[in-house]
């Protein structure tokens, strides 16, 4: 019996190229309303289970569920299908079509009746922020605004399932933090939404959960509160305006200090540091009362891609 509360379960989910195991009995489970963030090296299978989850690709072995009810690629749950949105990272635009009438090809498609359609057309595209360019030519626009019509695309028919594969690679800043915006707005409407991404920076502000793929198989799936508590080291950013020296000779005296790094331009230091906050409390009193003259210091965690090239190395070893 599959849990109602999930929106993603597979068991022994498993798909082989004649002897390539791209994907190895991966157990995914993942609840309503979540941004779930997959990362991993490329060739570690992250493309081919979207396109499981997406119906697009046959499993070998193994089973999934979406919201209770099983995903197969045959004719059956046709209306299960029509509620999963999927935007694969090669999805093309048809360059001499305008913005309007490109989306209202797919609406078509998509079976939705005037005068909705047009209502919702009107609605992605103010969410997409492209409504100014309604009768601009697809070759006209930048590769976000593409990128942006290609999900707007995605969710003309209200899908309650977003699978996105690599949607912000080769976008500049700005159109990234775009795209990220558009998803936030997305979730908070109750999408559960799956992404896929080497940009790991967007997906720490993101996502709710992780998980980390390696040589087709899921090495974590967790909260990303989770992933940070366990994994993530905590760190202190010192600095001084006294000598580097005197400061290190104080930092030997607290049994919390690992090591430390040279920010030497600064005249800082970077501490790895295993104690909690009344521990680095207790330091940075320490370290006045010494008369060492403290000009900064702030805790910082070690960031999501830190913490995948650590898992990456655990793993090689």
């Amino acid at each position: 019996m599959i849990e109602q509360e999930l929106a993603i379960s597979t068991s022994n989910l498993t798909k082989q190229f004649d002897r390539h195991l791209a994907v190895n009995q991966v157990e995914l489970q993942i609840e309503k309303g979540e941004v779930y963030g997959l990362i991993g090296p490329n060739g570690a299978g992250k493309t081919t289970l979207i396109r499981m989850l997406a119906a697009a690709e046959d499993p070998t072995i193994g089973e999934i569920y979406i919201y209770g009810d099983r995903l197969l690629r045959n004719d059956s749950n046709t209306r299960l299908k029509q509620r999963i949105g999927y935007l694969p990272d090669d999805f093309p635009v048809y360059e001499d079509l305008n913005v309007w009438d490109y989306l209202d090809y797919f609406a078509r498609l998509y079976y939705l009746k005037s005068p909705h359609r047009r209502r919702r057309l009107q609605e992605v595209l103010e969410l997409v922020q492209l409504t100014s360019k309604r009768t601009s030519k697809i070759n006209t626009l930048s590769r976000g605004m593409k990128q942006r019509l290609s999900l707007a695309r995605t969710i003309l028919h209200d899908p309650i399932l977003l699978l996105l594969d690599e949607p912000v690679s080769g976008l500049d800043p700005i159109a990234r933090m775009q795209f990220r915006e558009i998803i936030k707005v997305l979730q908070t409407v109750g999408m559960t939404i799956f992404i896929s991404s080497h940009v790991l920076s967007d997906l720490a502000q993101l996502c709710t959960s992780v998980g980390i793929m390696e040589l087709g198989f899921l090495v974590e799936s967790t909260s990303l509160q989770d992933l940070y508590q366990r994994l993530s080291q905590q760190q202190i950013i010192i600095k001084t305006l006294g000598d580097l020296e005197t400061l290190q000779q104080e930092l030997k005296h607290n049994s919390y200090v690992e090591e430390w790094q040279f920010i030497s331009e600064e005249n800082s230091l970077k501490v790895n540091f295993s104690g909690n906050d009344q521990e680095s409390a207790e330091l940075l009193k320490a370290l006045i009362t010494a008369g060492i003259p403290i000009s900064e210091f702030h805790c910082i965690q070690e960031d999501l891609e830190t913490i995948f090239l650590k898992l990456g190395h655990k793993q090689a070893s």
